[in-house]
This record gives C-alpha cells, sequence and structure tokens, in this order.
C-alpha cells in the first residue's frame, strides 16, 4: 500500500469513528432531554393590588317596636310600641344623621340613617345601636341591635308562627330609588312574596303572610334596585302574659364555618327542652354539620354533636342540656349553611329572650356602639392557632384596656353601656354584645365597621 493511500484510509477511518461518536452523543443528548424537565414558557397575567376609594360610611338604624293587631277594626296595622335610645359615635366627629319615612306605622318616631363623609380619601369609622324597653299588655321586654348595612342578599333565621307570636319583617331602603324584594321561605312548605319598598322608606309584614305552615321558617331576603336592611322583630304571649321581645339582624349568607359567640345557657324548672335551641338550614345541598359547644373562658368541650340537614329544610336542636352559664359555639358544615341560636331566660311571666347569629371575623380596627342597657358585656372567641391580643380604646378619652384571647379559646370582658369602643386586634377574632338582667335580654354580633376598604386585586 502506497502511503497516500495509507493517509486516505486513516483518514476515512477517523471520520468513521467521529461520526459514530456524534450519533452516539446525539441518542443520548435525545434520550436525557425526554427525560430532563423542559424550559417553561409561562405568560403571568399583569395584575396590581388597589386599594378602591371609600365612599360615606353609612348604617341604617331599625327605629321604632312594632305592635300588631291593636286595633280590633283593623287588625293588620301596626303602632308604635316603644321609641329606641340610640348611641352614635365615629372616628372623625359625629356622623351625620338623616331620617326615613314610616308611612305603614301609626305613631312612629325617627328612623335614623347615619353617615359618616368621606374626608381626604378616608372614610371614617361609625357606628350606633338601639336599645328599648317595652311594657304593655300586649308586648313587653327589651330589646337592642346596632344599625347595620343594608345588602343585596340577606336571610332571617329566627321567628315563629306559633300561637302567640306577632313576627314582624321589618325593610329599610336609604336608597334615592325603589327595591323590589323578594322573600323566599325554607320550611314544610315553600313560598315566596314580592314587596316593593319606596326609596327613602321603611315597610314591614308579617312573617304570618308569607311563612303561614312553616314551624320553623327561614327567609332568604333579595333585593333589586337598591340594598335594603332586613330585621326580623320577634315577640311572644304565654296564655294572656307577654313573654319577650327581640330585634334580630339578617345574616349576611351561607357559611362553611359559622361562629356563634354569647351564646347563654340559663336555668329552668321542669321541661326546658326549648330554653336554648340552635337553628339550622343547608339551602341548596344535603349537609353534615358539626357542632361544638365550648364555655366561656375554657378550651374543653363542653357539647359536641351532628346534625344531618337534608337540602332546603330547616332543622332545630336543643343546647338547653348545658349548665347555666356563657358560652360559644362553632360550626362545621360540608355545605354552607346558616344558623342562629335562641335564648330564653325563663318560661313565666316577666321573662324575655333573644336570638343570637353568627359573629363574622373581625382582622381590622371596628367601632363598637355599646347602647343603654343592663350588665353589657363584650364575648370574645379566637378559632385561630395563636393568640389575640384586643386593645379596647373607650372614645370618652377614658383609658384603654387589652384583653388577651388565647388559641382556640374565649374571654368575656365588662364594657360600660352608653360608651363607643375603639377595636384593635393583633389577629383574628369573633366577638358579640350580650345584654342581661332579670327579664331583659339581648345580644348581637359585632360586625366589621363601615368604612374600612380593602385592597383588591386587579388583572388589566
Amino acid at each position: 500500500m502506497s502511503m497516500n493511500r495509507g493517509v486516505r484510509v486513516a483518514a476515512t477511518g477517523a471520520r468513521l469513528v467521529a461520526g459514530a461518536a456524534v450519533a452516539v452523543a446525539c441518542v443520548v443528548g435525545v434520550v436525557t432531554a425526554i427525560h430532563a424537565p423542559w424550559p417553561e414558557v409561562r405568560h403571568d397575567p399583569a395584575q396590581v393590588q388597589v386599594t378602591p376609594l371609600p365612599g360615606d360610611s353609612v348604617l341604617v338604624c331599625n327605629g321604632d317596636l312594632r305592635a300588631l293587631g291593636r286595633d280590633t277594626a283593623n287588625p293588620l296595622a301596626m303602632w308604635s310600641a316603644a321609641s329606641p335610645t340610640v348611641t352614635v359615635d365615629g372616628t372623625s366627629g359625629a356622623p351625620e344623621i338623616g331620617t326615613l319615612q314610616v308611612p305603614d306605622l301609626v305613631g312612629a318616631g325617627e328612623v335614623r340613617t347615619v353617615t359618616g363623609a368621606v374626608e381626604e380619601r378616608t372614610a371614617p369609622l361609625v357606628a350606633a345601636t338601639e336599645s328599648a324597653t317595652v311594657e304593655a299588655d300586649d308586648l313587653r321586654g327589651f330589646a337592642a341591635l346596632p344599625c347595620g348595612t343594608p345588602r343585596l342578599e340577606s336571610w332571617l333565621v329566627g321567628g315563629t308562627v306559633d300561637t302567640g307570636t306577632s313576627d314582624l319583617i321589618i325593610l329599610t331602603n336609604a336608597a334615592q330609588v325603589p327595591s323590589t324584594v323578594t322573600l323566599s321561605v325554607y320550611g314544610t312548605s315553600r313560598g315566596t312574596r314580592t314587596v316593593i319598598v319606596p326609596a327613602g322608606t321603611q315597610v314591614a309584614l308579617p312573617l304570618t303572610s308569607i311563612a303561614a305552615g312553616n314551624a320553623l321558617p327561614v327567609v332568604e331576603v333579595t333585593a333589586d334596585g337598591a340594598p335594603v336592611r332586613a330585621v326580623l322583630q320577634s315577640s311572644l304571649v304565654r296564655t294572656l302574659d307577654p313573654a319577650g321581645v327581640d330585634l334580630q339582624e339578617a345574616v349576611a349568607g351561607p357559611q362553611l364555618h359559622p361562629v356563634l359567640a354569647g351564646v347563654r345557657s340559663f336555668a329552668a324548672d321542669g321541661d326546658d327542652a326549648d330554653m336554648t335551641v340552635l337553628r339550622l338550614l343547608s339551602p341548596e345541598d344535603a349537609a353534615q354539620a358539626r357542632v361544638t359547644v365550648r364555655a366561656s373562658g375554657a378550651s374543653s368541650i363542653a357539647n359536641e354533636f351532628t346534625v344531618s340537614l337534608t337540602a332546603g329544610e330547616p332543622a332545630e336542636v336543643s343546647l338547653s342540656g348545658l349548665e347555666p352559664g356563657m358560652y360559644s359555639v362553632q360550626i362545621d358544615a360540608d355545605a354552607p349553611i346558616v344558623s342562629a341560636i335562641r335564648q330564653q331566660d325563663a318560661l313565666v311571666r316577666g321573662s324575655d329572650f333573644s336570638w343570637m347569629t353568627p359573629a363574622p371575623e373581625i382582622d381590622s380596627d371596628a367601632l363598637v356602639a355599646v347602647p343603654a342597657g343592663p350588665s353589657p358585656r363584650l364575648q370574645l372567641v379566637n378559632d385561630t392557632d395563636a393568640d389575640a391580643t384586643i386593645t379596647l380604646e373607650p372614645t370618652n378619652g377614658k383609658p384603654a384596656t387589652e384583653v388577651t384571647v388565647p388559641a382556640n379559646g374565649s374571654v368575656d370582658t365588662a364594657v360600660t353601656q352608653r360608651t363607643s369602643y375603639l377595636l384593635r386586634t393583633t389577629g383574628t377574632v369573633h366577638a358579640a354584645i350580650t345584654m342581661s338582667a332579670d327579664g331583659a335580654l339581648a345580644g348581637w354580633p359585632v360586625q366589621p365597621s363601615a368604612g374600612a376598604a380593602e385592597s383588591i386585586t386587579v388583572y388589566p
């Protein structure tokens, strides 16, 4: 073989070896690429956190207690039974007070609106609470309720159409346009009714007019055109003796985990099965609701049970086996539910009762107005895993107090009537105000203050 031919053979062999190496490398690369993570191409949507400019803070009050049937010639006519005392405050001075029309109430007093005007793009916190005592042949007891925010949807989870009751649905429209309100009744028989509430007006209708035949009615209130505030006034007469009156705030909507603070159990002689009762409704789906009851200030469980709920059918469970005292009730349901608890202090003449509804979460400053009434106390429930410190700062300049609510615990503390407090918290809590004396009982959840604007995420 000549030298040139040898060189050509060697070169050819080198190219074959190099080609084989390249081929092997390509195969290895492809196999590796198949199993290796590929580069991810992402296009995250543009977003920005925006705190909207607040509007004026507006609360709507309930006004006079109403009596039904005092005119035998017109048994559906409603009469003013008592005018409330109002405690009002705001973080930027006294709020503006307006009044609404009450054309269907004989002798009506004022139905107030409370407005805190925006100043320099900041809405002040405002609070107002009404309380009234009535002593009459057909109506007696103590009732108190804070002025609230109108809603497009709300639920009245209480009341009854039993003999001796005169429960009323009160609808208030503080807007400048009429509201078409649909009342949908859940119970053994379903029904609906539509009511037109004129602008700047309060109207009321008997619960029996839409819920007759339902032992445990729950009413969904939906408004079109303008939001309304819905309140249930309940009263009871046993034989000929008036045995209590109450004002119940509507629940904003169904929840998976409602928390009820300030539930009170009373001692009673004889059959006390209806002294403290829990009413539940799962509007859309069948559900299991696990109910946990703890005494105020204790972490141990006083009672625990599960309630099976049929979709659209209210249910009631007695809690009267509890020892006398103050409790919190936490419910865990596998479908959204609405709930409320009725408390009765006695079954004799001169007794009173009260409905307590779930307390929403409070995680920012809230202004609380405590009205005139007996022995007011603030109930605090912490259902988180971290302690929360609550600072109560009276707006009248008196010294502030601090209360620590332990994780998964509750406490209660005395507050002063006719006084407003700025409530500050280091965590998330639920709160309620309770008032009680012989023959006088009232309670209601503390709502997040009107005027607190939360940021929202905007996707351009």
